[in-house]
């Protein structure tokens, strides 16, 4: 009897380590024999588990993402960017959860009533060096509460518009609301009056290849790595740099860097981003994302949705040709159109959410309230049917194909193909066009889905002519045609 040590895949959180068990080999012949095997047992490959459970590009299709193994379309909405501060948050993501939603944003933000800030307060200044325990612990539970529903958390590390007229104003990383520096030495301002865009923060400039600020730069790395004390336990977490941001590139890119290599010394891997201010995404500012995917392993083009009807669709379609030779997931944390008609109206957020999807993207997500539908009843209702129409089609394997719809008029159908066997069509309101398919059949099956009822119609078998289905919707509204060949 021989006893032999092998090694064996061993799991410990998402990633795979090797331990050593006994195996047991029976040599009958001799145990002279089993001795000389044992050097070769221990040099024969063992297979070990490759798969990795967190959140990240998708290795059968780089547009999208993939979690716990398997790949995943995001989807979601909800009432505030900086949910972890909202009251009974349980409810809203249990609500999103059971309509499909699996995508909220997280906005490391104060700015709102009843939230509370990250520091403790000495007095009526605040000391940088100590931590307010609500606020992380508020952090915390979202954290948790998300993982277990297995929703995805776009964090956006800083708020861009706490660092700007009145909020800067009571932002503890002022000089004149800390202990810890003075205007002189941090070199920060104590009023900035402008808006963002017109980057008159130099709290923005920190970092080594910017201006530098040696006082300052220590205590937001503090900030982040709190952040990352917290979120690095967990395998659904996505990183953004800012807001909405028009600062120097260098900036987004200090903290990318910085994240990664924090990570990386966890033991993790982790995907970031940057979202940039200029509402057209041909402009140069975006280029830091799109061109560089060393720094950041996916793209938010949510400032596309200030576009609506046909431009808003080819637009997002263009960027997913720009990326062709180098894919990545690109995500929409932020859908506009709301009842306030700010950004558009509530119908041109549908619209925008629909077709983000019918582009390839990889994540769609309501905008609060106040510019979009946030987590209402309509909004989990449109989750709920793109869901069901999206694992219908199996999406994440599926291809934009505008290029197969004729007799359409601009923003009245769009067409996802996948592998030449099932189609998928997106009316906006009613409709009649002709689909052109590719694979050989008689008789395809078409089934039609009414995403304001949230409910399939029967499916029929529909004649072809010449290779080509004219579909029509049994009605007006928004519908899908899944058509699957025989």
């Amino acid at each position: 009897m021989v006893t032999a040590f092998i090694p064996e895949p061993s799991k410990s959180g998402s990633c795979y380590i090797t331990r050593l068990f006994v195996f047991v080999l029976s040599i009958r012949s001799s145990t002279v024999i089993g001795m000389a095997l044992l050097p070769l047992l221990l040099c024969l490959p063992v297979a070990a588990a490759e798969t990795d459970a967190r959140i990240q590009p998708w290795a059968g299709n780089p547009y999208y993402w993939s979690y716990q193994g398997k790949p995943v379309l995001l989807l979601g909405g909800s009432s505030e960017d900086n949910l972890f501060q909202v009251s009974g948050v349980e409810d809203q993501l249990g609500k999103l959860g059971e309509a499909g939603g699996n995508y909220v944003r997280c906005t490391m933000s104060w700015r709102d009533d009843g939230n509370v800030l990250q520091f403790k307060k000495k007095g009526d200044r605040y000391d940088l060096n100590e931590w307010n325990p609500e606020f992380w612990n508020r952090f915390e539970r979202f954290l948790r509460e998300t993982a277990t529903r297995k929703i995805i958390v776009q964090i956006e590390v800083w708020a861009t518009f706490d660092y700007y007229q009145s909020r800067w104003n009571i932002n503890p990383f002022n000089p004149k609301n800390n202990i810890n520096y003075t205007r002189e030495e941090s070199g920060l301002p104590l009023q900035v009056n402008s808006h963002p865009v017109q980057r008159g923060n130099d709290f923005f400039r920190s970092v080594p290849k910017a201006k530098n600020l040696k006082v300052v730069l220590p205590y937001q790395e503090r900030f982040v790595d709190k952040i990352l004390e917290h979120s690095l336990k967990y395998d659904h977490v996505l990183y953004c740099m800012d807001n909405e941001t028009s600062v120097t590139p260098l900036w987004g890119e200090y903290w990318s860097e910085f994240i990664k290599q924090k990570a990386a010394e966890a033991g993790k891997k982790v995907e970031t981003t940057e979202m940039w201010d200029p509402w057209k995404l041909d402009h140069p500012m975006h280029s830091n994302t799109f061109d560089h995917p060393e720094t950041y392993s996916f793209i938010d083009i949510s400032q596309n949705n200030h576009l609506s009807g046909q431009a808003h669709y080819d637009n997002a379609l263009k960027q997913r040709r720009r990326i062709a030779k180098n894919p990545r997931p690109m995500n929409n944390v932020k859908i506009y159109g709301a009842e306030s008609r700010r950004f558009g109206s509530a119908k041109d957020g549908i619209e925008r959410f629909w077709r983000s999807i019918f582009a390839g993207c990889a994540a769609v997500r309501f905008h609060r309230p106040d510019s979009g539908i946030g987590c209402s009843p309509k909004a989990l209702l449109m989750i709920k049917s793109a869901r069901e129409v999206t694992d219908a089609i199996d999406i994440t394997r599926c291809t934009p194909r505008p290029n197969l719809l004729t007799d359409r008029s601009p923003n009245e159908a769009y067409c996802l193909s996948r592998d030449k066997s099932c189609y998928a069509v997106l009316f906006l309101d009613g409709g009649d066009v002709v689909l052109k398919l590719e694979g050989k059949a008689t008789k395809p099956k078409v089934r039609w889905y009414d995403v304001e009822k949230s409910e399939w119609r029967k499916s029929k078998k529909e004649s072809l002519r010449n290779q080509s289905l004219r579909l029509k919707t049994p009605g007006k509204g928004i519908w899908v045609a899944i058509v699957q060949m025989d």
